[in-house]
């Protein structure tokens, strides 16, 4: 049955892996935000009467995760593997589920791995990374009722 109302922010849940097939879920991430980076073509047109038109041209996502380094967890440790990767080897497939069961599938995205595992002697390994979309995702609608 598809969801409808407010929702608390953890009911987004997200899952990564080397493809589809193989994506596991991410143990005690804690929060996340997202930005839409996007392209927008302005001019302005004599017979507009100096009014801009607009067209948007171009689109990106860009996911910023942070939570707790768990090791042993396949996701959290999947994550924690691409810190130190580069190029197409610092890429995975990676998936928002939103509450309302809408999927948004990135192939290839790219991970930037910022913090892991650092801080204070008394607090808890964080692991934080940003998911960069590289090139256009997969948005599955939810099934109807």
């Amino acid at each position: 049955m598809k969801k409808t109302g407010v929702f608390p922010v953890y009911e987004n849940q997200f899952k990564i892996g080397a493809s589809e097939g193989a994506m596991n879920t991410i143990a005690d991430m804690e929060s996340f935000s997202v930005t839409f980076d996007n392209g927008v073509e302005e001019w302005s047109p004599m017979d507009h009467e100096g009014w801009k038109r607009r067209l948007m041209t171009a689109k990106a996502i860009s996911i910023s995760v942070s939570g707790k380094r768990n090791v042993g967890d396949a996701g959290n440790d999947y994550v924690a593997g691409l810190a130190f990767k580069n190029g197409r080897d610092a890429e995975a497939d990676f998936e928002w589920a939103f509450p309302d069961g809408t999927k948004v599938t990135f192939k290839g995205a790219v991970i930037n791995v910022g913090q892991i595992g650092a801080g204070d002697s008394t607090a808890v390994g964080p692991l934080e990374f940003e998911v960069l979309s590289n090139g256009k995702p997969t948005i599955t609608e939810p099934a109807g009722e």
